[in-house]
């Protein structure tokens, strides 16, 4: 983005960047049938009363495309993985063999699909409207900037048209991101 001697549009920028950052996390933890350790990211073991994630406690791998395998660095955590699991909101009951713990990921239906498609135009929603709020602040401070004189009527014409095209941008990459994950989901 160009920058006006004085203007630095560089904190909106970074703004509007985790949001698509979080956005893609968002989409990398949504059960698409496909087996993926990020799906297990939200979920916390209560271990020795720490609430832990279980990547900390555990090695997490992909032995199928439809398979996670969950192998815990100490075996006596075994049973307190697997509790956090069925009690998550994943809804895929762990089978635990005594060494590892197994997650096989069922084919969604069609119809659970079109559920998922729209979790996820909704998250790409709400994204939006976060980067349109990082938009609103951006605006507000420039626009304070012109009430004390610091810039010019036609600097604030400059500043919203760039501040603008920053924000299509960053929209332009989510509506991306959310069809790029609509097409893994239907393609299963």
């Amino acid at each position: 983005m160009p920058n006006m001697e004085g203007v630095d549009y560089s904190k909106y920028e970074h703004k509007m960047d985790k949001v698509v950052s979080a956005l893609s996390r968002e989409y990398d933890s949504i059960r698409s049938g496909r087996a993926t350790p990020a799906v297990l990211d939200k979920i916390m073991v209560d271990y020795y009363g720490v609430p832990t994630p279980i990547n900390q406690m555990a090695a997490v791998s992909v032995s199928e495309a439809r398979i996670l395998v969950i192998q815990p660095w100490d075996k006596s955590t075994l049973k307190s993985i697997e509790k956090a699991i069925q009690t998550s909101d994943i809804g895929i009951n762990p089978t635990n063999d005594g060494s590892v713990i197994r997650i096989t990921f069922p084919q969604p239906t069609e119809e659970r699909r079109k559920e998922i498609c729209k979790q996820i135009r909704k998250y790409c929603e709400e994204s939006k409207i976060a980067v349109r709020n990082a938009r609103r602040d951006a605006m507000e401070v420039f626009k304070g900037m012109k009430k004390k004189s610091e810039i010019t009527e036609d600097d604030l014409k400059d500043i919203e048209t760039d501040i603008q095209k920053l924000t299509d941008k960053y929209v332009k990459e989510l509506d991306k991101l959310a069809e790029s994950k609509e097409k893994e989901v239907m393609t299963i």
